[in-house]
Order: C-alpha cells, then sequence, then structure tokens
C-alpha cells in the first residue's frame, strides 16, 4: 500500500508543494485524496530534498490543505492498450468518452516512451496516398516519415486533417492500417466535426481518436499526443499495423508547455517558450519511424497553426528542424476558394523521390513532378508580372504559362474536401494539364514518357 503524506505545503495554480516525502521519482505519478474521497491525479515534477513539486492533472479547487492527503504510486504515467482501441474516442487521459465499455489492457505502457536506437531505424521509402493531388502528386508522404502541415489561424486545416485521416491508405496487398488521431486543446465543435466526420463515412472503425478539449487542464494537453503515440507504437510494433498519426494542434500544445514552464518560474527562451522546446519537440516526432524488423510504420503529420503566419516563430521553425519537410497553407489561395489552399512551391517533403517511381507509384511520376513545379513556378511570375506591367508587356508563351498556373490552381489543387483520388488520377490530370504548354517546352520529361503520355491521357 502506497504511503500517505498529509504535508501539502501550499498550492499555486497546478502546482502543489508536498513536504517531508521519501522515495519519490521524477514523473512519478500521484493521487490527491480530498476531505470528502474525491480523488484526483498529479505527477511529480521536482524534487528538492524531501520537498516535492507535483503538477495536478485537475483543478486545484477545493483542496484544503489541512485534509487532503497525497499517495505516490510508484509508477510513471501509463495508458492501457489493445486492439479494441481501434474505433474509440478517449479524451486527453485516455479514459472511453463515447459511452463505451472501459477497455481491457492487453499490457500497459509507459506514455513516455523509449527513444528508437537510430541503428535500428529502417530508412523510410513506400508510398502513402492520402487521395490529395496535392501533396501525392508533388510532395508525396512516404511510411515512417514526419510531414508536418503549416498553417495560419482560420485556414481550414481542421478538414484537410479529417480528409487525410479518412482518406489515407498503403497500396500492398493485405496490410493493415490504422490511424491514431490526437487533437489537442480545440474547441468542442471542431472535436466533434472530427467525430461526425469519421463516423459519417465508418472511417471511425480503423481510428482510434485523443480528444482534449480547450478548457480541459494545461497538464492534460501535454500527456495527450504522448497517450496518442503510445497507442500507435503499440499497433505498430506489436500488432504490426501501419499506422498514421495527425496531431492538431502542436501550437496549443507548446502553449501548454510555456503556460507550465511559467508557472515553475523557469528562464524563459524565445518569445517566452522554455528553452528546452525543440528537445520535448523532439522526444514526440521522433517517436515516429520504421523499425528494422518489425512489420509496422509509424508516420506521423503534426498540424500547427503559425502565430500570425510567421513562418520563424520558435514553433514552426522548431518543427522544421526536426521533421522531413511541411506542407504550408496559402491565405492567398484561400481568398480564391482553392480548397485545400496548399502552396506547393514552398511545400517541401524531403523523402518524396524515395517513395515514387516504377513498382511504388509510376514510372512517370518524377519527371511530371518537376515538370509541374517548373512550369507552376513560371506560371505565377509571369502572373505578377501581369499585374505590374500589364498583359500587354507579356509574350505569347508567358500568357500560355499564365493560363498553365490559373488551370493548375483551379483543376489540380482545388479538389474540395471530399475528392479522393487515387494516385493514377493525380498523374493523369498532371498530363492533361501539361498539354496546355507545347511539346517543346517539357524540357523535364524524357522524350520516351512524352511520346508514351503526352496527349494521350
Amino acid at each position: 500500500m502506497p504511503k500517505e503524506y498529509r504535508t501539502i505545503q501550499e498550492v499555486s495554480g497546478p502546482l502543489m508543494l508536498v513536504r517531508e516525502v521519501d522515495e519519490v521519482k521524477f514523473n512519478e505519478l500521484g493521487e490527491i485524496e480530498l476531505a470528502n474521497g474525491e480523488k484526483r491525479r498529479c505527477r511529480v515534477l521536482e524534487i528538492n530534498g524531501t520537498n516535492v513539486l507535483v503538477q495536478l492533472f485537475e483543478s486545484s479547487a477545493g483542496i484544503n490543505l489541512a485534509d487532503s492527503k497525497v499517495r505516490f504510486l510508484g509508477r510513471q504515467m501509463e495508458l492501457g492498450v489493445s486492439e479494441d482501441m481501434l474505433g474509440r474516442v478517449f479524451d486527453g487521459l485516455g479514459r472511453p468518452i463515447d459511452n463505451g465499455p472501459e477497455i481491457i489492457p492487453e499490457k500497459r505502457m509507459d506514455i513516455n516512451g523509449s527513444p528508437m536506437n537510430p541503428c535500428a531505424r529502417q530508412y523510410p521509402e513506400e508510398f502513402i496516398q492520402t487521395g490529395v493531388s496535392a501533396i501525392d502528386g508533388l510532395n508525396t508522404l512516404v511510411r515512417g516519415q514526419k510531414l508536418p502541415i503549416f498553417s495560419g489561424s482560420g485556414l481550414p486545416h481542421a478538414q484537410l486533417a479529417a480528409q487525410i485521416a479518412r482518406q489515407a491508405k498503403v497500396l500492398g496487398k493485405g496490410e493493415q492500417f490504422a490511424v491514431v488521431f490526437a487533437a489537442i486543446g480545440i474547441t468542442f465543435e471542431e472535436a466533434n466535426y472530427f467525430v461526425e466526420s469519421f463516423r459519417s463515412t465508418g472511417a471511425i472503425d480503423r481510428t482510434v481518436m485523443f480528444s482534449n478539449l480547450a478548457d480541459d487542464p494545461a497538464i492534460e494537453r501535454i500527456a495527450t499526443p504522448r497517450m496518442a503515440l503510445t497507442a500507435a507504437e503499440y499497433l505498430a510494433f506489436d500488432k504490426n499495423m501501419h499506422v498514421l498519426v495527425i496531431l492538431t494542434d502542436v501550437t496549443n500544445y507548446a502553449d501548454a508547455l510555456r503556460e507550465v514552464s511559467a508557472a515553475r518560474k523557469e528562464v524563459p527562451g524565445r518569445r517566452g517558450y522554455p528553452g528546452y522546446m525543440y528537445t520535448d519537440l523532439a522526444s514526440l516526432y521522433e517517436r515516429a519511424g520504421r523499425q528494422k524488423g518489425k512489420e509496422g510504420s509509424i508516420t506521423l503529420i503534426p498540424i500547427l497553426t503559425m502565430p500570425e503566419d510567421d513562418k520563424t516563430h520558435p514553433i514552426p521553425d522548431l518543427t522544421g528542424y526536426i521533421t522531413e519537410g511541411q506542407i504550408i497553407l496559402s491565405r492567398e489561395l484561400f481568398r480564391k476558394a482553392v480548397t485545400p489552399p496548399i502552396d506547393v512551391l514552398p511545400s517541401l517533403s524531403r523523402l518524396k523521390d524515395k517513395g515514387i517511381g516504377e513498382g511504388k507509384t509510376r514510372k512517370d511520376h518524377s519527371n511530371t513532378m518537376n515538370q509541374l513545379f517548373s512550369a507552376y513556378a513560371r506560371g505565377k511570375d509571369a502572373k505578377e508580372l501581369m499585374v505590374i506591367l500589364g498583359e500587354a508587356a507579356l509574350t505569347d508563351m508567358d500568357k500560355t504559362y499564365a493560363q498553365f498556373a490559373e488551370e493548375f490552381e483551379k483543376e489540380y489543387i482545388s479538389q474540395g474536401f471530399d475528392t479522393d483520388r487515387s494516385i493514377e488520377e493525380t498523374l493523369d490530370l498532371g498530363w492533361r494539364l501539361l498539354t496546355i504548354l507545347p511539346r517543346s517546352e517539357l524540357k523535364r520529361i524524357s522524350d520516351s514518357l512524352l511520346d508514351e503520355y503526352y496527349g494521350k491521357v
């Protein structure tokens, strides 16, 4: 039976100081019992001699210093995992909130996970189809990759996240695929939108959802992505599934980290965020990947809203260092009613060339991707010149490229949030758009591929 302490000295916001404590470890889970028998959870944040600073998972309201007692449970925070989690919705601490029964766990796993040995990692190189042309065709997602989506407030990243979660699939025969979706610090309407979206399309059956709302405590927000990644590690490495993890919104997670850091009176770093935020984000992102000798894989799409659309803000800046590229949503495209408003030119998937080509997507993928990028970039330049100098100053070829850029945004990027395109449909659409340009302009595609596909798709 754990030892009980009635030595609570003070409570300040989400923090509580307990004196004269012995044999307690950092990050250990604790339980506070109030005078009326109510129990609340906490974890050890700091140990100074016999004084222990703990962090509360729930509100500190109603804790009477004299009548409340604390027990330390001798273990870190754990998640009970089982295949029955698929199709279920949990709160940020792993408790079911969908009126279903409790999960009978196959085993319990520490939510902090253990770092993946770099030597045990396998290189990501298999294609994942999201059904979104701007990602599949131009910034391809590969199994085991970490590919964040950089958004801004008011942009439809929630719809894009739900679309990817509903549509994503691996193309291999007989391979099991699952989605773990963690909603971090979002509104009730958004959480409801995700659940209804998954239920209406049947995608909920292969999804494990963790939902942490904006009015839930900050400490729960810090636990939510770890819960999701623990469930993903179980499904991927114990059950040999290919798991796509979507975390939205990482900005709310980082703000919770800052809130807790300020409560602990730590020295702030850039913009008030703690100096260890890079390490903390890396401890989440680096749990994605593939392991040698294991069939399963974890692919991670963190979604974050850039404050003031600023790419140099610490959260997108640090995320960019740790991950393999980024998908950027554009406010300008959103104003033009392009959905999803993915700005393909500054977006980048550093592993895209590893997951495409013959046997993975199609042999023409690499050539057409490069040609589409090149033609769209030139078309955008032509449109900008048109705004400054007027249409009369453009050559006929510049006008053709400007027309290509218009059609490319309208047909290729803007597919709506309900269209699921196979990789063949995406590649064929790219070829149809390239016929706007004369064959002589397609310098990035080999003659043999032009003979086979140009004007024939």
